[in-house]
């Protein structure tokens, strides 16, 4: 880490409250942090009305377009009464905003819960919304957003780790678990063959579905992209293999509902699964300028670290050698 100051530790509460009140709101002087690493979230309390979430996105990381275009999908999927968390827009129709140097845009709180992955019940309704909501994806093509590849997520998050980050005594070790994982994700997607691409949420993780009134509401587009239907599915899945497949049969069957499903993206479940750990190792490495990712994750690039790290690729090897998930 440099001394050099990083772009988000000039946010102060003024500068966020300001930015707020730019939009023509007016604050009541609470803020508070939400759980975000890749942007800066905020609650920020309104005066005679409900908080407001501000998004500050990092600096570099998207283009204008590319936002303006994950908004665009959020105000599709929200025209079709899907359960989405969209921006809020001015009478301009505007979303994103700048104030001293920062992209930001504001969302309505939303209350809620994490979901239950573990009951089938609420996995069978989940199925249901996301098959409408690829129902929308599907009808046109991301314009400037990237899609999800073996390229960017796997080859080269390992070419960076290789080079910059993994010590000296792991780094044997490293290289050959990686080019080994890399051919077995690249032979996975080839025999796949040709899937349907659409625009998905993209990190349909618990962290990013807020349960409510007995339904899910999606929040946090950030990473939408093109990609497989299977990418928004498979975060899902956990457990042994009788679980997933006990978990699997009800998404799709609530997916089925509404959409179609080809069993052949059941070949990427494993793939794309070793895709995020590696590429979740690179995010932390590209991200280590940022004085949060030191203080939030202290164990990176520690010899533990690359001691399970390894481990963990290993047995994402041996998960790529074993037979796809099907269904009944």
């Amino acid at each position: 880490m440099t001394d050099t100051i990083h772009p988000f530790q000039r946010l102060t509460p003024d500068v966020i409250m300001d930015a707020v009140e730019s939009r023509g709101f007016r604050c009541d002087c609470r803020t508070v942090a939400l759980n975000s690493y890749e942007n800066r979230v905020y609650q920020v309390g309104i005066e005679e009305g409900l908080p407001l979430i501000a998004k500050f996105y990092r600096p570099g990381r998207w283009s204008d377009d590319q936002i303006t275009e994950e908004h665009d999908f959020s105000f599709e999927l929200a025209d079709h009464d899907l359960p989405v968390v969209a921006p809020w827009r001015d009478n301009a129709g505007e979303s994103l905003f700048r104030h001293e140097g920062f992209r930001f845009a504001l969302y309505p709180r939303q209350g809620g819960h994490a979901p239950e992955f573990d009951n089938l019940d609420n996995l069978l309704i989940l199925g249901r919304m996301l098959g409408r909501l690829h129902l929308v994806g599907a009808v046109r093509p991301f314009r400037h957003r990237p899609a999800l590849d073996s390229g960017s997520f796997g080859h080269a998050s390992v070419a960076l780790i290789r080079e910059r980050f993994v010590p000296p005594d792991y780094r044997e070790s490293y290289v050959a678990v990686t080019g080994r994982l890399l051919e077995g994700i690249d032979a996975a997607i080839a025999a796949a063959g040709q899937v349907r691409l659409l625009r998905v949420h993209g990190d349909c993780h618990a962290g990013n579905i807020l349960w409510r009134d007995n339904a899910p509401h999606f929040v946090d587009f950030d990473d939408a992209r093109t990609a497989p239907a299977i990418q928004d599915l498979w975060m899902m899945l956990s457990g042994d293999r009788d679980r997933r497949t006990a978990q699997l049969v009800e998404l799709v069957e609530g997916y089925r509902e509404f959409n179609d499903f080809d069993p052949r993206e059941l070949r990427l479940v494993e793939p794309f699964r070793a895709l995020r750990i590696l590429h979740h190792s690179a995010w932390l490495a590209r991200r280590w300028e940022d004085p949060l990712f030191h203080r939030t994750f202290p164990w990176f690039n520690t010899p533990r670290y690359w001691n399970e790290q390894i481990n963990e690729l290993r047995e994402q090897v041996a998960a790529l050698d074993e037979p796809p998930l099907q269904l009944p």
